[in-house]
């Protein structure tokens, strides 16, 4: 006795597979944590696997719709932009915190310490790169790479496989995007007005005693005062990203269901 598999049986078990498969890793490829350089491609690529296979049960039915076929090619193009927009509004949030540490190594003067980032595939402040480590594992102690997961799995809810999408929607991502500069700003604050009146006392001195040499000395006090001014504040940061990271998550079902077409 054969076991006979029609094309329509072998349509719908690929369906089923393919499509929360390509979503996954549509969000994989910009999502914080997943999209990491320094994880290889193919270590990449069997995580999806593997998780895709451990959410499937859990998924909604998919449409009957051939992944081979015209539309199918055109849903699975769909999937990749949803999981990539996904991800891309958690990842502002990195962006943002990128942003901070940039200003502030700008100020204490570490704009020149910069080296080889993997990660971005070009050079950074170290600074930056400080402060994103520390993003990094307040998220994964947060288990926010699980809140991803669970986020993508319920995306199917927000916004089904086939329901197509509204162009209007994607101004959503340009919305979120413009509030990296001022969340970058407010997050430094602290440490910029620390060295805002660390710069004030330098010229008032200088103007006071003009023989002394203020690139002599501004640029050793400007840094021990960031230093300082980073220490105190590292405390702080912990809510802080917590913060951030909860609005990004908010902001992923308002930013599917925007997506969805009005009913």
């Amino acid at each position: 006795m054969f076991l006979s598999v029609t094309s329509a049986q072998l349509d719908a078990w690929l369906a089923a597979f393919m499509y929360p498969l390509v979503r996954l890793l549509g969000m994989m490829m910009t999502a914080p944590i997943f999209s990491n350089r320094g994880m290889a491609v193919r270590l990449r690529l069997a995580a999806g696997l593997g998780i895709a296979v451990a959410v499937l049960p859990a998924a909604p039915p998919m449409p009957d719709i051939a992944p081979g076929s015209g539309i199918g090619l055109l849903v699975l193009g769909e999937q990749v932009l949803i999981g990539a927009a996904i991800g891309f509004v958690v990842r502002l949030v990195f962006a943002a915190i990128d942003l901070a540490g940039s200003f502030i190594g700008m100020q204490m003067g570490l704009s020149f310490a910069l080296f080889f980032d993997p990660n971005s595939g070009g050079q950074s402040a170290v600074l930056a790169d400080f402060m994103s480590m520390v993003a990094a594992l307040l998220f994964l102690s947060l288990d926010g790479h699980l809140i991803l997961v669970e986020l993508l799995l319920r995306s199917f809810e927000w916004l089904p496989v086939g329901a197509g999408l509204q162009g209007q929607g994607w101004s959503f991502v340009p919305r979120a995007g413009a509030a990296i500069f001022s969340t970058g700003l407010l997050l430094s604050l602290p440490v910029l007005a620390v060295l805002l009146v660390t710069n004030a006392a330098l010229g008032v001195l200088t103007r006071a005693s003009p023989q002394l040499n203020l690139f002599a000395i501004g640029f050793p006090v400007t840094m021990l005062a960031g230093f300082f001014a980073l220490i105190l504040l590292l405390s702080n940061l912990g809510p802080a990203f917590q913060n951030l990271f909860e609005l990004s998550f908010e902001a992923v079902p308002a930013l599917l269901k925007s997506l969805s077409p009005a009913p």
